[in-house]
């Protein structure tokens, strides 16, 4: 018997779902912000229950999945027409439909997902519910209830214009006669030996696996897996020639000029370094420099009047000003994590930020992205935010333009790669000193806050983001003044 998590595993790869079901010990369990896109999907699905009210759910007992299978059938037998939860052990599946609705003398299934659009594994999700409720139900429809990140919230929630339905019903039909062949291999499979599975594209699309580490723990780092930008079919055509290691790639590869400096670098152990690039950079900045960086939250559910589900809201940024003469100050702002924090962020945005001198971020494309939806979203203050706009500079860029190349950047120009390579032995400069560490778990605490009722506890939260916020610009700094005297 499988479950419908366990089927679609298997569609991904049958020796995930072998280890799973045999050597589940290995497994990587979900970090924090797995853990909260996973509670993400259970609020939206129990708001999900509102577009269909009067019903009754049926109680998830992981010990008891046959009281569950029993319970919704005397639901059933009772003559209930909504069910929520509703769970069934058929055709070789164990499954459960988010909402069940009777319609007529027939029934509807309605899966509820946290995305905003149907993706297409969504379909055999869908495919193997059908396979096993058509066997004790009469089955009308099925159809995908998902988020419509076109609503902008005004008012009350408006429960009918935050979701969307898509009836998926011809497509789940079609799938039909494939499921009980594949439930029959997948059941064969796991009472066998391992499967042989290569490394493959399956290893991260459309999920990544939890097996990954296990699988992939022979991989050196960095590896060709590690190559920036390479389109990863390509990685695994190298990996198929038994090309792994930066060594192993023949000199006649076509490869990017990121990639080239790369492997060299790597391979030589030394960081690259073109003045030109870091000497025109450095020329190209004006005092005094801000270094800025905005955190963000994105609500599934909007909270505030003008949010729209999953829009990016800055609750906090922090900034360093660096003057012509050395001086460096520090300001900072956190929002109230009770009210919308978009019209005092830019107040206090427009009184910390000087009229001259350039806005450093590290990928400006995210903060700018940012102000830009400020200006549209927070009306009186568009001049001084598209001013602001303009002025951006990106701290990324002398990097991404190879004036500098450390080969611990492991192919990647992100500020957490960076940093540490080119400070290795900093205290002040290590996040893993912080307890929060990444933009990641920032959002999901901040987004969670207002919910906390211990008091003492919001306060620390409060302090444990500033921190992290603080050591974002104040590493900007450093960098900077890093490549400053590289060329001086």
């Amino acid at each position: 018997m499988l479950s419908k998590s366990q089927y679609i595993r298997g569609l991904q790869c049958h020796k995930s779902l072998w280890l799973y079901k045999n050597q589940p010990e290995l497994r990587t369990l979900p970090d924090a912000q797995q853990q909260a896109k996973f509670d993400t999907g259970h609020t939206v699905g129990s708001l999900a229950c509102q577009l269909f009210p009067g019903g009754i759910e049926i109680e998830f007992d992981s010990k008891d999945f046959e009281g569950m299978v029993q319970r919704t059938q005397e639901l059933i037998d009772q003559g209930v027409s909504i069910i929520y939860e509703a769970t069934f052990k058929e055709n070789g599946v164990f499954a459960m439909a988010d909402i069940l609705v009777k319609n007529d003398d027939k029934w509807d299934v309605y899966e509820v997902k946290a995305s905003t659009s149907v993706k297409d594994y969504y379909q055999d999700d869908a495919a193997v519910q059908w396979y096993a409720f058509s066997k004790v139900l009469d089955l009308n429809r099925i159809a995908i209830v998902h988020i419509n990140n076109q609503y902008i919230r005004q008012g009350d929630l408006d429960i009918d214009q935050l979701f969307t339905v898509v009836d998926i019903t011809d497509i789940v039909l079609t799938k039909q006669a494939e499921i009980p062949i594949r439930l029959n291999a997948m059941e064969e499979m796991i009472k066998a030996e391992e499967p042989q599975v290569e490394l493959g594209a399956h290893c991260t699309n459309p999920h990544e696996c939890d097996f990954k580490a296990h699988c992939w723990k022979d991989i050196p780092s960095p590896s060709v897996f590690n190559l920036y930008r390479m389109n990863v079919n390509k990685k695994f055509d190298l990996y198929r020639q038994g090309i792994v290691e930066f060594e192993q790639i023949p000199s006649g590869q076509n490869l990017s000029d990121v990639q080239q400096v790369q492997v060299q670098s790597s391979i030589n152990q030394q960081p690259l370094i073109n003045k030109d690039v870091l000497r025109s950079f450095v020329d190209s900045v004006q005092f005094p420099i801000h270094f800025f960086d905005f955190e963000t939250f994105q609500d599934a559910i909007p909270r505030f009047d003008g949010q729209k589900p999953y829009m990016k809201i800055p609750f906090q940024y922090s900034l360093h000003v660096l003057h012509e003469d050395g001086a460096l100050e520090h300001k900072e702002f956190l929002g109230d994590e009770n009210a919308d924090p978009r019209e005092d962020i830019v107040r206090q945005m427009i009184k910390d930020i000087e009229p001259v001198g350039s806005i450093m971020a590290f990928n400006k494309s995210f903060e700018q992205g940012v102000i830009r939806e400020l200006a549209k979203t927070v009306s009186g203050y568009q001049a001084e935010l598209m001013q602001m706009h303009e002025r951006f500079i990106d701290l990324m860029d002398p990097f991404k333009q190879l004036g500098y190349y450390h080969p611990d950047f492991n192919g990647s120009f992100s500020i957490k790669s960076v940093l540490p390579a080119m400070f290795p032995d900093d205290p002040e400069l290590d996040y893993k000193k912080l307890e929060i560490q990444n933009g990641g778990m920032a959002m999901d605490i901040f987004a969670k806050l207002h919910l906390l009722n211990d008091q003492n506890q919001r306060q620390k939260i409060r302090h444990d983001l500033l921190a992290y916020c603080h050591l974002d610009t104040l590493a900007m700094v450093k960098i900077y003044q890093k490549l400053v005297s590289l060329v001086a």
